[in-house]
């Protein structure tokens, strides 16, 4: 049964990637006919086409390898300085410029003369560009909003699971009372495992967060409410100073201790709903982790060398690929949680792949979607430029020189991708264990 929840979860996680590189493509695609680009194909996948049909002008299709997908749109770029599409030439960078120049012109057929994509204003290129990569973010933040809101996260909550016996310092790392040790506050004031405290001082507390700071900026007599078999109680403790971990913006220990109030108990877990401004609050932070993941990126690479290629073990942190996600993916349904926490686990999952893909897409390199953001952006600029200094227009900017820096980064992407790969194989990120 494991076995079969397992193959279960790697393909539901196929199918979710599927959808997320179709849903990405259609961004691209609703667009550019919007704006009146002829578009030949939508696909996706690379590789071997395994379906395929056309609808009007368009030929619609999926392929073989699913790491990815496209659109063609005509004319991508511009025709060369001389307003040829193709120059003979020896050098292998104007190779390189030339043919992705002839690529973008191979299926032009008479009348497509209007219906170029490098011929609409840079702010309509713009749109059609930011419009894949947008659609993921779309998906990723209502994916991540409906599960925060529907099923609920895994939070520390103000129920109360263990009361301590005695204040034993942080710092000292013991859980064992000894001669000597002072009656924790909650102890003595009557707090029992179960209570849910729902006011600290007269004031309505919400959140774990919201009464541990309380707490922390407390020492002296206080009333604490709490809820017990249905009943509202109202406790009297007299909070004392106690040295604790201290906490940094944003709730996380950061391995110093400071002197704070102190009342002695254990908050307990559990899975806790999330309002709208909570949900979009987590989501922000979310955001703000996946950029920061992308910006360290690059100082993974040594621990991704030796978890696949030497004796390093994989950190539970390390960068995944298809493969990776999809075994993690078949590991969620295999994990002893209630099948409601499942289906939200993987959604999580879901909306996490598609918020990378938002933040990756959004580079200004080519040949990701923000390299030709990037491009328009600076034609609009030189552009603006000369208009106010009354200086004849430049035209349009020609993108297709810059392909040569385009295969170089598409070959370190690829690079990256095998390196990923193969830990993923030699040592995969496992959910438990």
């Amino acid at each position: 049964m494991t076995t079969l929840m397992f193959v279960l979860g790697i393909l539901i996680f196929v199918v979710g990637l599927l959808f997320s590189i179709a849903w990405h493509e259609l961004g691209h695609l609703s667009t550019a006919k919007m704006f009146g680009i002829r578009v030949p194909q939508y696909m996706v996948g690379f590789g071997p086409t395994l379906w395929s049909r056309r609808r009007g002008e368009t030929e619609y299709g999926i392929k073989a390898i699913p790491l990815g997908g496209y659109i063609r749109m005509i004319g991508m770029f511009p025709p060369g300085d001389d307003g040829r599409i193709r120059q003979r030439s020896t050098s292998p960078f104007r190779g390189m410029i030339e043919d992705a120049r002839a690529a973008a012109y191979e299926e032009l057929r008479p009348g497509d003369e209007k219906r170029l994509f490098y011929t609409r204003k840079p702010w309509k290129r713009i749109i059609v560009m930011a419009a894949g990569p947008g659609m993921n973010l779309i998906l990723a933040v209502a994916i991540f909003l409906g599960v925060l809101m529907s099923f609920g996260i895994n939070q520390t909550t103000t129920t109360v699971a263990q009361v301590a016996e005695c204040v034993v310092p942080q710092s000292e790392q013991r859980d064992e009372c000894r001669a000597g040790d002072p009656a924790a506050p909650a102890a003595e004031a009557g707090l029992k495992a179960g209570d849910t405290i729902v006011a600290f001082n007269g004031e309505p507390v919400t959140g774990w967060s919201e009464l541990q700071n309380a707490i922390r900026d407390t020492t002296g007599p206080a009333r604490v409410t709490v809820e017990r078999d249905g009943t509202t109680v109202d406790l009297y403790p007299t909070l004392i100073e106690n040295q604790v971990a201290k906490l940094d913006d944003d709730g996380y220990v950061e391995g110093e201790f400071v002197t704070a109030g102190f009342l002695g108990f254990t908050p307990a877990g559990g899975i806790v709903k999330q309002d709208f401004p909570q949900a979009v609050s987590y989501m922000g932070d979310i955001m703000v982790s996946g950029l920061d993941a992308l910006i360290g990126l690059p100082g993974k690479i040594p621990g991704l060398w030796d978890a696949a290629l030497g004796n390093g073990e994989r950190e539970a942190d390390s960068p995944v690929g298809v493969v990776g996600a999809a075994r993690v993916g078949g590991e969620v349904f295999t994990l002893d949680i209630p099948a409601s926490q499942q289906v939200a686990t993987f959604l999580f999952m879901l909306a996490a792949f598609n918020l990378s893909l938002f933040l990756f897409n959004m580079l200004p390199l080519l040949p990701l979607d923000g390299g030709h953001i990037a491009g328009a952006l600076w034609e609009s600029a030189r552009r603006n430029v000369a208009r106010a200094l009354r200086r004849p227009d430049p035209g349009p900017f020609d993108v297709a020189k810059l392909m040569p820096v385009a295969y170089v980064v598409a070959g370190i992407f690829i690079c990256f991708t095998l390196l990923v790969l193969a830990a993923d194989i030699v040592s995969p990120v496992r959910l438990a264990g």
